[in-house]
């Protein structure tokens, strides 16, 4: 994911950590949809060197969107392995239906129940082709093939569980609705904390946002089961 520097210089004026969600859940949903359809419009005018140029302005405006204002509005929603709330911090949710709701939200037209209701690896692998898998492998071997990767967002799918990582230069963070601590449920981990990443004994690794999927949301086409 290449990000030009004036895009960067936007998305760090435009991102800044706060303990409490500026804007209401649906005022979220409703921004980033206004900005999915400002720039299809755009999309649908432009050449092949603009449309490059929108693909990877997308690309950087979800991948901040997604890791600082949706986890926000996320993080304290209890777990449960039946949750299926819409609303952050109302009601529990499991981890496949976290995985899911947030998709769906950021603008992607994806089955969220049929999908939250299958294994991980099903909707991976119809997300991205840029996957990977760990067998028995400690996390530090996990943490040394991120560590390898330039920053963007994955899906990680578990013996049990799934879960996004995010790389942000040095940062790796595992965000999560865990079933290790329910009453927390939605956190922000390190990857080698005491959690089901770090104690997994199969990990398949999938970055997501890549210029397919990104194409999709643009154009607001959905995804099959």
């Amino acid at each position: 994911m290449k990000y030009s520097l004036y895009i960067l210089l936007f998305l760090v004026g435009s991102f800044g950590c706060q303990s409490q969600p500026k804007e209401t859940y649906p005022e979220l949903i409703k921004k980033v949809e206004t900005k999915r359809k400002a720039i299809q419009l755009e999309f649908q005018e432009a050449d092949s060197v603009g449309r490059d140029s929108l693909i990877e302005l997308a690309q950087a405006y979800l991948f901040e969107e997604i890791t600082t204002d949706f986890f926000e509005q996320w993080d304290g929603t209890e777990w449960d392995f039946n949750g299926t709330t819409r609303t952050p911090r109302e009601g529990k949710i499991a981890c496949g239906y976290f995985i899911t709701t947030v998709l769906q939200d950021a603008g992607f037209k994806i089955p969220r129940t049929y999908w939250a209701q299958q294994a991980s690896e099903y909707y991976i692998k119809r997300l991205t082709s840029d996957i990977k898998r760990f067998s028995n492998k400690p996390i530090q071997t996990v943490m040394e093939y991120f560590s390898s990767r330039e920053d963007g967002l994955y899906i990680v799918g578990l013996d049990n569980h799934v879960g996004f990582v995010y790389k942000k230069g040095k940062v790796l963070r595992f965000v999560h609705a865990s079933y290790y601590n329910p009453k927390i449920g939605v956190q922000s981990e390190k990857l080698n904390s005491d959690n089901p990443l770090s104690n997994s004994a199969y990990r398949v690794i999938g970055r997501i946002l890549d210029e397919s999927m990104i194409k999709k949301w643009i154009l607001n086409e959905e995804w099959s089961r």
